[in-house]
């Protein structure tokens, strides 16, 4: 079976071999970069299965590099993890507007490091192997393929946004709280802060379009799928 690869995205000599050496013990496959620039360059050489990727680099900062190999065909699904040694909310929120998969804040532990890899590798295998295709209105999602399409054409969403939309598509007409959505989201193995729910909504609803409206929110209560197209 071949080891997962994980591209670290790291400025600083210390953290990255802190980084590697962590998750070669704990059998991944470890490329370092220690810019923007040539974190693009080797993801796009070789595509990883996870980037932890620092926001603070030199030339290309971090929420360019996670926009960019959003938009690159080759990594475009790729779960991308920030690191950074700014733990605002706006700065969170700012990467996962962005695309990115998750957040770890600097200082962080080893036993974290790789805890966070594992889930975000876990969400991208759960995928149902049967090839489930559920549809509401004009949404049309594909849980063996991990694809979503809206009136015949494909969405181009991130894991997480993936998981949020398969959650409501696979209820429609039920309410989720933003703690429910979380957990089936991340399989409540990692730290999430339920403002990233909101910020994954509006991506989705971006994405959909004029369809956008078909996430209603429940004030005081969270989200739902519905669809209104049929009346």
């Amino acid at each position: 079976m071949a080891k997962p690869r994980v591209l670290i995205v790291e400025d600083d000599a210390d953290i990255r071999e802190l980084m590697r050496y962590n998750l070669e013990q704990e059998g991944f496959k470890v490329r370092e970069a220690a810019t923007g620039e040539e974190g693009l360059v080797s993801a796009r050489k070789k595509p990883p299965d996870v980037v932890l990727l620092d926001l603070m680099l030199p030339g290309i900062q971090g929420l360019e590099v996670c926009r960019r190999l959003r938009k690159l065909r080759e990594t475009r699904s790729t779960p991308i993890i920030m690191v950074t040694a700014k733990g605002e909310e706006p700065d969170i929120v700012a990467g996962l507007e962005m695309g990115a998969d998750d957040y770890m804040s600097k200082p962080f532990s080893t036993r974290e490091l790789v805890a966070r890899v594992r889930s975000v590798l876990r969400r991208g295998s759960s995928a149902d192997e049967t090839g489930t295709i559920t549809e509401v209105g004009p949404l049309e999602l594909d849980s063996g393929r991990h694809e979503v399409s809206v009136r015949g054409e494909p969405l181009k969403l991130t894991l997480a946004e993936f998981k949020l939309l398969q959650s409501l598509s696979d209820n429609p007409g039920r309410v989720f709280t933003r703690a429910q959505l979380i957990r089936n989201i991340t399989g409540g193995d990692t730290h999430i802060v339920e403002r990233n729910i909101d910020v994954h909504v509006r991506s989705v609803r971006k994405k959909l379009g004029a369809d956008g409206h078909l996430i209603k929110t429940v004030r005081g209560v969270g989200y739902k799928l519905e669809d209104d197209t049929a009346a």
